[in-house]
């Protein structure tokens, strides 16, 4: 029995077709081009999922830096010195209190000071 693929066909290309809609010129346009720009597409998506994640932790790096030298300590002595006292807080929510209450911030760094010392 022969089997016939107009439609089967058609709704690959459609979906295909409706994924590349924004891309430019003939990639939108011409089904060959958009299968291959959207396999690359997707690509580069799977690897940008995982660019996010360093460019944020390289983002909070900067900001807890930046406010750990306005009190005087470097990043990483202020890293070592709160493992040091056991505290456990991640460099997002360290960031964030980095920016938004410096009071609180100060505490973390004074209390990474004291276990330097020790």
């Amino acid at each position: 029995m022969r089997v016939k693929r107009a439609v089967n066909a058609r709704k690959k290309r459609k979906k295909i077709l409706k994924a590349a809609k924004g891309y430019r010129g003939a990639l939108s346009r011409r089904y060959t081009l958009a299968k291959e720009q959207y396999l690359r597409n997707g690509n580069f998506e799977y690897a940008d999922r995982k660019k996010k994640k360093r460019n944020y932790r390289r983002l909070w790096v900067t900001r807890i830096n930046a406010a750990a030298r306005m009190e005087g300590m470097k990043y990483n002595e202020l890293i070592h010195g709160l493992k040091l006292a056991n505290v456990n807080i991640n460099r997002k929510m360290l960031a964030e209190i980095a920016a938004t209450d410096m009071e609180s911030f100060k505490e973390y760094v004074n209390i990474a000071k004291e276990a330097l010392k020790v």
